[in-house]
């Protein structure tokens, strides 16, 4: 059934002073010499205290570390597809991305079966991932060449390869996928990034992510709970900014709400901004995607029993 859906230290710095005592020690004897001397010493010893004891605790206190510094290595090649971040954080809800390694090829539409296959019971978990453009266009493109669907089919197959290591039954889709038609799933996901366009005199600043659910759901709720998992997850994962002012009608109104069935939830996630995001979206792909594969497991984790 086709749907019709109703639905963001600095320390500062001390100068000190030093004094120096010249011609007064050279002309007292050996004794006098000496107590001039511990005099001074025990001055410029009170002096820097008073200075610089004070502010210790501050010079010393260590620097809050980057939510990137929690994440593995970036890989080397960062488009060719390659395993996704084995190293969680530490928030419950963030999963772990197994560590196989993943094929090198894109990976094919399961069908889903009325039947159960072996391992796989009909509490298992069923996700859509549609890769944003692919087998239809090239989406946005840079000067230099990248284009939006290079990035999204990078990203979304690495969040298939991860649902299925975790034991969901994953589909990977296509932007005008025939197996869209009365779509039925816990959930569908589809992956995109925005414009490779500067804008420097946006307020706030063209960078960050953004993701929507169709403006007239069946089951808002649903999707106002996949909405929320997938952009608390992907902020905390990636450390990126929710650009929410910028959500276009092109995402309320995304076509796929309204081919998958009515029932299904779905969301859309435009990933960033690939001129100024370039560096997150293609040398830390694997961040990205581990943040939508919170986001789907936060999702399931709370709708299921």
């Amino acid at each position: 059934m086709a749907r019709q859906k109703s639905s963001h230290a600095s320390a500062a710095k001390s100068r000190h002073a030093s004094t120096a005592y010249e011609e007064s020690i050279g002309a007292a004897p050996n004794a006098s010499r000496l107590v001039v001397i511990i005099s001074c010493m025990a001055a410029i010893g009170a002096m820097v205290y008073g200075m610089w004891g004070p502010r210790l605790p501050v010079m010393l206190a260590p620097e809050a570390t980057p939510l990137l510094a929690l994440s593995a290595t970036p890989p080397a090649n960062p488009l060719p597809f390659t395993a996704p971040s084995a190293t969680p954080l530490a928030d419950p809800l963030l999963s772990a991305a197994p560590s196989a390694t993943p094929p090198t090829n894109p990976l094919p539409f399961a069908a889903p079966s009325a039947t159960p296959s072996a391992g796989q019971s009909a509490a298992t978990p069923h996700v859509g991932i549609v890769a944003g453009h692919w087998e239809n266009d090239k989406g946005a493109m840079c000067p230099d060449g990248l284009t939006e669907v290079e990035i999204n089919l990078d990203v979304a197959q690495r969040v298939v390869y991860t649902l299925r290591a975790l034991g969901y039954q994953t589909d990977l889709l296509a932007e005008y996928d025939p197996h869209l038609e009365d779509y039925r799933a816990d959930a569908l996901v589809s992956i995109h990034a925005d414009s490779c366009v500067a804008y420097p005199n946006a307020t706030p600043p063209a960078s960050g992510f953004k993701v929507a659910s169709v403006e007239d759901s069946l089951v808002p709720e649903a999707e106002s709970r996949l909405v929320a998992c997938l952009a608390q997850c992907y902020a905390a994962r990636t450390g990126m900014y929710f650009h929410a002012n910028s959500i276009t009608y092109d995402m309320l109104y995304y076509h796929s709400f309204y081919e998958i069935n009515n029932q299904t939830p779905g969301a859309i996630i435009e990933t960033g901004f690939m001129f100024n995001d370039r560096h997150m979206l293609t040398q830390r792909a694997d961040l990205v995607a581990q943040g939508i594969v919170d986001g789907i497991v936060c999702f399931i984790e709370d709708e299921r029993p």
